[in-house]
């Protein structure tokens, strides 16, 4: 177990150094193991893992979904989304921010990414605010914290990496994010109505709009909505795999690009070529991962962690607020992905050995991850925002989203305590 921390410190060390992830873990994973075994053992190892994890099938729903997700991006579906979600609330105080993240919501379930939600709606939603005179701090909050729901409503890449990690269900896992999904999206609106019953003046309300127009923006969202239903539907059913679900939407969204007439040559290319670049990134990282995890496994960490959780005789439920905390904490200096990789490992094999589902434990961490994409210093999501609207400063973003925060930490409290949010869908599955 010593070599196993001292290994997780070398992680550390690494990363601060602004070593890649994915190097500094495969190379502690193999210097580990050489120390535990052999350099040769240590070699033959990380060869086998990286050649069987690259012809696993199930790994193959990674770049299909970040190729939907690029397609449904370029294919102009936000801002129907968003004028969908607007004709019902924006009329309403606060409502151009609670169409946001309505929008948000929506765009996620095609999407599967928390950045390019953030950076996709502040393009779509953030000159409406203005127009209105929305105060920046709940505009700018509203667009980084609605964009996290990216990677926890379905399909999500890194609840497919938390798959891997754990050999658990994708299909339940995707399932299993829908609820947890929508209550985000209540906890977040309810966070907006905070803002707005303090200072009325930071969200005026819209135009209020007729039922006919709603009927037409209803209209312009349903092969978007459609696609969605389809294609986790289909997984929810038993129709097909996720994979096979991966490869179908991302044929629908390219059917539905050029339907619309976003689709050129120009434009798949340049899809394609993003595509190839981050499945490229995400890979490099979990192979690390897993080499890591291999070395961590066999130094005998988990067993460890169980041994001492034994040891002080605390409850379960006591422990599993113990590894949110520290989910938490990591979230400060750490984005989501580093997070996922470092911990899903280690923390696991304590939880299954505890007695508790780890599907439901996958929807924790990411929700705890999502706070970690709005949590000050790192906080991605709104630096990504602060790269688009240069004239926004970073605190007045951070000040912002605190409400929002303070909704994402009883939400993790509530998952936490009762799992059958999460558990709900997945067991008529």
């Amino acid at each position: 177990m010593t070599e196993a921390l001292i290994g997780f410190g070398a992680v550390l060390v690494l990363a601060f150094m602004r070593m890649p992830l994915g190097v500094a873990l495969g190379l502690v994973g193999v210097v580990g193991f050489s120390h535990l075994a052999s350099f040769r053992a240590a070699i033959s190892s990380a060869a086998r893992l990286v050649i069987d994890s690259g012809q696993s099938y199930g790994l193959s729903v990674v770049p299909l979904f970040i190729l939907m997700g690029l397609m449904v991006e370029r294919g102009g579906m936000a801002k129907e989304l968003y004028r969908a979600a607007y004709v019902f609330l924006g009329h309403r105080r606060g409502g151009l921010a609670m169409s946001t993240i309505c929008a948000c919501g929506m765009f996620s379930a095609i999407c599967g990414s928390s950045l390019a939600t953030a950076a996709t709606m502040s393009k779509v939603s953030m000159p409406e605010m203005r127009r209105y005179k929305y105060a920046d701090s709940l505009a700018t909050a509203s667009i980084a914290a609605g964009g996290t729901l990216g990677i926890l409503i379905p399909p999500s890449v890194i609840l497919v990496i938390y798959g891997l990690l754990t050999e658990a269900s994708v299909g339940k896992l995707f399932i299993a994010g829908v609820l947890p999904g929508i209550v985000g999206v209540l906890f977040y609106l309810a966070a907006v109505m905070f803002v707005v019953s303090r200072n009325p003046e930071a969200g005026p309300a819209g135009d209020r709009t007729g039922w006919g127009d709603r009927l037409i923006a209803l209209r312009d969202v349903w092969a978007t909505l459609g696609l969605f239903i389809f294609v986790i539907g289909g997984i929810y059913v038993g129709a097909f795999t996720p994979t096979e679900a991966a490869g179908m939407g991302a044929a629908g969204s390219i059917l539905i690009a050029w339907w619309r007439g976003a689709l050129n040559l120009n434009v798949l290319m340049e899809v394609t070529r993003e595509t190839t670049m981050t499945t490229a990134k995400l890979f490099m990282v979990l192979f690390g991962a897993l080499i890591f995890s291999n070395f961590v496994n066999r130094a005998g960490l988990p067993d460890g962690l169980i041994g001492i959780v034994n040891s002080f005789d605390a409850s379960p439920l006591g422990v599993i607020f113990v590894i949110l905390a520290i989910y938490l904490i990591l979230g400060c200096v750490f984005e989501s992905l580093s997070m996922i990789l470092l911990t899903v490992p280690i923390f696991a094999p304590v939880v299954e050995a505890l007695g508790f589902d780890l599907i439901w434990f996958g929807i924790l961490v990411v929700v705890a991850t999502e706070i970690s994409l709005i949590t000050p210093p790192i906080g991605l999501n709104v630096f990504v925002l602060k790269g688009v609207l240069k004239d926004v400063p970073v605190s007045t973003i951070f000040k912002g989203v605190t409400p929002f925060w303070v909704a994402d930490i009883f939400r993790l409290i509530l998952l936490a305590l009762v799992p059958g949010i999460a558990l709900l869908l997945p067991s008529y599955m």
